[in-house]
């Protein structure tokens, strides 16, 4: 693949290879214990290939690790010995069950029949969160390198269900940008509008304005663009079944469609070329 464009693509929580001591030690089933994977969203975004845009994605769980969280957010409470200090026991992410280690399934489920060792917790992080996030900075600073800037597009999916207030439409897409501190103004707008005249109905940074991805890589000064965007599950599948719909090519054409046209604007006018390492 030669790259043509200074887009990277994300998939963090599409992983789908379910460990058989880790199904052992939990007391969900195997269909339950999916709850929390944005299905499928890894074949969402293949046409990237096509367009020679570099992309990643977890084959692990979210379930099993989290590498859209701090590499250190546990909770104390699932664990048969002391933590290290170093660890961030505190974090929203932890009270809520979706650390790093996650406690519960999005159904808010627990995982777990029995506490865990701390050294099952870091042997995870070890062999496959730094390893990822390594990766991922290789990525974006060798298109920083060759473009002068470097966009991540981070790719979930949301519960068509999820709650919302005064009874409003539910979005089909919401895109984040951390309020505008992860990305331009300029580039989630843009994807805003090619959307929206696909016909759907966007929503920017409200309720996911971008978790520790979007966060910890987005730094529009230097150069460096990070946005979420998160696709409502009830467009591209059944949410009981766990199996596409009728709708899935249509979905994955208009990804390939958006990923086109944002392809196709003028990088300065969107991005902003800094010349800075992206480290």
């Amino acid at each position: 693949m030669v790259q043509q464009v200074p887009f990277v693509l994300n998939s963090p929580h599409s992983g789908r290879h379910y460990p058989k001591s880790f199904l052992e030690s939990s007391r969900l089933n195997a269909h339950s214990i999916r709850n929390s994977e944005d299905f499928l969203v890894d074949e969402l975004i293949a046409g990237a290939e096509v367009l020679n845009i570099p992309s990643m994605g977890a084959n692990f769980p979210r379930a099993y690790l989290d590498v859209n969280r701090e590499p250190f957010e546990l909770d104390p409470a699932m664990f048969n010995d002391s933590l290290p200090s170093y660890v961030n026991t505190n974090s929203i992410r932890v009270a809520s069950g979706l650390g790093t280690i996650a406690k519960i399934v999005a159904e808010g489920e627990e995982i777990y029949s029995r506490p865990l060792d701390v050294s099952e917790a870091i042997e995870r992080i070890d062999r496959l969160y730094k390893p990822y996030h390594a990766m991922l900075r290789h990525l974006l600073a060798q298109t920083h390198v060759k473009f002068g800037c470097a966009v991540l597009l981070d790719f979930h999916s949301m519960p068509s269900s999820y709650p919302i207030q005064n009874n409003s439409e539910r979005p089909d897409f919401i895109l984040g940008n951390r309020f505008g501190s992860s990305c331009s103004n300029a580039l989630i707008q843009e994807a805003r509008k090619i959307l929206t005249d696909m016909g759907f109905f966007v929503e920017l940074n409200k309720p996911y304005a971008g978790g520790f991805i979007t966060e910890h890589y987005g730094r529009p000064q230097n150069g460096l663009h990070a946005m979420q965007i998160e696709i409502n599950r009830g467009l591209y599948m059944n949410e009981i079944t766990l199996t596409p719909n009728k709708q899935f090519g249509i979905i994955q054409q208009c990804i390939n469609d958006l990923l086109e046209e944002l392809c196709a604007i003028d990088i300065d006018r969107l991005y902003g070329s800094v010349p800075l390492a992206a480290e």
